[in-house]
């Protein structure tokens, strides 16, 4: 599945509401902070003087550029979604750092100003993957390096794997896959090059594939976290308003019953794409 298929009503790159709050509340430290500080560290190695991210949402990668990049670079970080941005600029970093509202697939900014491009988990959102990616092209100094991962499979990712199966009981005409069409949807390297190859990058991507540990005190907190911090909850919604609450708990009881009623650990795995202009 490519994954680049928005449904019909757009839910895919909704993050509104109070998804931003329980977004940086329980998504960033259950499953995207060991990737934000592996993508640090490879811009880092680049020692870039400008930095652009793009699909920034609350800004877990961009807290860990402030803190890591010397005072002296430039970090510009851009997201469609307004609510996300102002939860991160509401969290703070530990210096400036520009905040603008952006579309990745147009990018309102000058050519070739930028040593690094950098996006956590956000290319699977963009309808045009290529669009997106000539755009972050168009945006690097020659030379310059794009820096981007993508989950894998969902099979690959053990609590979004549990709650997407669990969620088909509940509603067996209509089960809400954003996490498996979406989310999990844009993992295929040979694909990823592809949409490279197609935005202009002529040089072949490095892939990396790191695997790391999702960990909580409860069955009760990823749950939580993929039922309502994520579009999945705009999903639930859509199809009975009324019964967010019951597919958090049965989201919680199918985690309780792979992986213990205590603290829970699950797999995660994602892919790292490095590609130079």
């Amino acid at each position: 599945m490519r994954g680049d298929t928005m449904n019909s009503s757009g839910v895919d790159r909704l993050f509104v509401g109070s998804v931003p709050q329980l977004y940086d509340r329980y998504m960033v430290p259950l499953i995207f902070e060991p990737y934000a500080a592996d993508l640090v560290s490879r811009v880092a190695l680049r020692r870039p003087s400008r930095v652009l991210e793009i699909a920034a949402g609350t800004g877990v990668v961009t807290r860990q550029l402030a803190n890591v990049l010397p005072p002296s670079v430039s970090i510009v970080a851009t997201d469609l979604n307004q609510p996300m941005l102002d939860q991160a600029a509401a969290t703070g970093t530990s210096r400036p750092v520009e905040w603008r509202q952006a579309d990745a697939m147009d990018l309102p900014l000058p050519d070739e100003d930028f040593d690094v491009v950098v996006c956590q988990f956000g290319a699977m959102f963009v309808p045009d993957k290529a669009k997106a990616f000539s755009e972050a092209r168009r945006v690097l100094r020659p030379g310059g390096c794009f820096l981007f991962n993508v989950w894998d499979r969902i099979d690959q990712n053990e609590f979004a794997d549990t709650v997407t199966e669990a969620l088909r009981a509940p509603f067996p005409d209509d089960p809400p896959c954003f996490l498996a069409r979406t989310a999990h949807g844009y993992c295929d390297p040979s694909v990823i090059a592809q949409d490279l190859a197609c935005s202009g990058f002529d040089r072949a991507p490095e892939f990396s594939t790191l695997t790391a540990r999702s960990r909580a005190d409860s069955p009760q907190i990823p749950a939580f976290a993929y039922c309502q911090g994520t579009p999945l909850r705009i999903e639930i919604e859509a199809r009975d308003s009324s019964r967010l609450i019951e597919a958090t708990e049965i989201a919680t009881e199918a985690i309780a019953g792979r992986f213990g009623s205590g603290p829970v650990d699950g797999k995660i795995q994602a892919h790292v794409v490095n590609v130079e202009r």
